[in-house]
């Protein structure tokens, strides 16, 4: 009798084991099937128009007299001055930047020169009107035939500006969101699955570039989302 319970006992423990992992295999099932998902992200670009540009007006002039080169910046600056107001600049839209004096009779490297001070002169537009800064931007040449020899740089580029970002901020969410839904419901249906609801999302950086160097005007705001998405049976 006694050997008889110890078999239906171990039979019992038996079973017992068997049930336990059966129930433990059908939960990591469960738990991994819900844990199943895909990411996807979602693009979305836009062409905009810059709304504002900074454009620099440099130039350089050469003397031994400051007294004289003064003289001869201020007569100038004032020949571009009267240019952009012409052209319908207002003077809040412009700033005149005190003049860079070198003197190049300390410079070691610079063995013979015909003039021993050099002073650069840099008037800004800062303006919304880019249609109109643009124009001014073709017609320097004016400023040449009266004398004033313009020059450009690395560090004194005109600059464009697109600063209505946060209005179309909402809507390129919402088809960077969508394209990125679309791509899941594409994998799901590749994959034989049926797609399911937002596992987790993370929304990129906007960013805003020129569109190429030739028309730097014309700007392309790009933003990228991330979506997890659940896949189910």
């Amino acid at each position: 009798m006694l050997k008889n319970e110890k078999v239906l006992a171990a039979a019992l423990i038996m079973v017992g084991i068997i049930v336990l992992g059966c129930s433990i295999r059908s939960g990591l099932q469960s738990f991994a099937d819900k844990e199943r998902y895909v990411t996807v992200k979602g693009l979305a670009e836009k062409e905009v128009k810059a709304d504002h540009v900074i454009m620099p007006f440099l130039y350089t002039e050469p003397g031994n007299s400051l007294e004289e080169l003064y003289a001869t910046i201020g007569a100038k600056n004032k020949k571009i001055m009267d240019f952009l107001l012409s052209h319908g600049i207002s003077k809040d839209e412009i700033t005149l930047s005190e003049p860079e004096v070198r003197d190049l009779s300390t410079n070691e490297y610079r063995e013979n020169f015909n003039s021993r001070y050099m002073l650069t002169s840099v008037i800004t537009l800062s303006t919304d009107k880019v249609d109109k800064a643009r124009e001014i931007a073709t017609s320097k040449l004016e400023l040449i035939k009266q004398g004033v020899a313009l020059q450009s740089d690395y560090a004194h580029q005109a600059i464009y500006q697109f600063t209505k970002l946060n209005e179309i901020k909402p809507k390129m969410i919402a088809e960077a969101t969508r394209n990125a839904r679309e791509a899941a419901q594409k994998f799901a249906e590749d994959s034989e699955s049926k797609l399911g609801k937002i596992r987790s999302a993370s929304q990129g950086q906007f960013s805003v570039d020129y569109r190429d160097e030739f028309t730097k005007h014309i700007q392309k705001v790009r933003v990228v989302t991330s979506v997890d998405y659940y896949l189910n049976d």
